[in-house]
C-alpha cells in the first residue's frame, strides 16, 4: 500500500513540474515564432526556391507544438529527479540549446542569414545531443522524448542548407512589394 502511495506522490510531483515546463517551453517557442513573420506570411521566404521536401506551412507549427510538448515533458522528468547530481548540468545544457532554438527563427526569417542559421542549427544539434545524453543518465524516458527533436533539427538543417543552395543570393533577395490596388 505504501509503495502505491509513493508512486502516486511521484507522479503528482512530476505532473506539477510538467504543468510549468510544458507551457513555458510552448510560450518561449511561440514568442520566437511571432517575433518575425514566418512561412508564407514572410515575403522573403515566400520568394525563395524551396526544396521539394519542404512540408506545407501548416506542418511546421504542428511539428513544433509536438516537439515543445515532448521536450517540456523531458525537462519536467529531469527537474523532478531530485537525487541526481547531473540534474543541474543537464538543465543548463537544456537552457543553452533552448537559447539556440529561440535564436534561429529571427535569424533565418528576420535577418535572412542562411549561413548563420546553419551555424546556429549545428550548435543547436550539438547542444541538444549533449542534453539528450545528460538526460539519459538521469531518466531514460527523458532522453527518448528528445529524439524527435534531434531528428527535426537534422531535417531543418537539410532544408536550410538546400534553401541556401537553391538561392545563392538569398541573403540579398528583397521581394517586390505586392499591391492589391487597381490602377485605372
Amino acid at each position: 500500500m505504501r509503495e502505491i502511495a509513493s508512486k502516486q506522490q511521484l507522479r503528482l510531483a512530476f505532473m506539477r513540474w510538467a504543468v510549468v515546463t510544458v507551457p513555458f517551453i510552448l510560450l518561449l517557442g511561440f514568442t520566437s515564432a511571432r517575433s518575425v513573420p514566418t512561412g508564407s506570411a514572410n515575403r522573403w521566404y515566400a520568394a525563395l526556391v524551396k526544396p521539394v521536401e519542404t512540408p506545407p506551412d501548416w506542418a511546421f507549427p504542428v511539428a513544433w507544438i509536438v516537439i515543445y510538448v515532448l521536450i517540456g515533458l523531458a525537462l519536467a522528468m529531469v527537474i523532478h529527479a531530485r537525487g541526481s547530481t547531473m540534474r543541474g548540468p543537464a538543465v543548463a545544457l537544456f537552457a543553452a540549446q533552448m537559447v539556440a532554438n529561440l535564436i534561429w527563427t529571427p535569424l533565418f526569417f528576420g535577418a535572412h542569414q542562411i549561413f548563420w542559421s546553419l551555424v546556429t542549427l549545428g550548435a543547436m544539434f550539438v547542444l541538444t545531443l549533449a542534453t539528450t545524453i545528460a538526460f539519459s543518465r538521469i531518466r531514460a524516458g527523458a532522453a527518448l522524448l528528445m529524439l524527435p527533436y534531434l531528428a527535426w533539427i537534422v531535417f531543418a538543417g537539410y532544408l536550410t542548407y538546400m534553401v541556401g543552395a537553391l538561392n545563392p543570393n538569398a541573403e540579398t533577395l528583397v521581394p517586390s512589394a505586392t499591391s492589391t490596388q487597381i490602377i485605372r
